[in-house]
């Protein structure tokens, strides 16, 4: 194995793109219906912190990190 997870990272990156677009959806229509914020957006948020954090971890594993 050479290392080099980039790829893995950015499929990661559309998974986030993902939980983002789905969390948008979900205080859409709980601001339409005048709702707070559903329980669901918070695990939504939880999950995307993991996946971000996942794929930041495997580009300082390979050194390609942006940050």
């Amino acid at each position: 194995m050479n290392g080099d997870h980039r790829d893995l990272a950015d499929r990661l990156d559309q998974i986030v793109a993902d939980l983002d677009e789905r969390s948008f959806d979900l205080l859409r229509e709980a601001s339409a219906a005048g709702r707070g914020r559903p329980d669901e957006d918070r695990k939504l948020a939880q999950a995307r912190r993991a996946v971000e954090k996942a794929a930041h971890l495997l580009r300082v594993t390979t050194g390609s990190d942006d940050d």
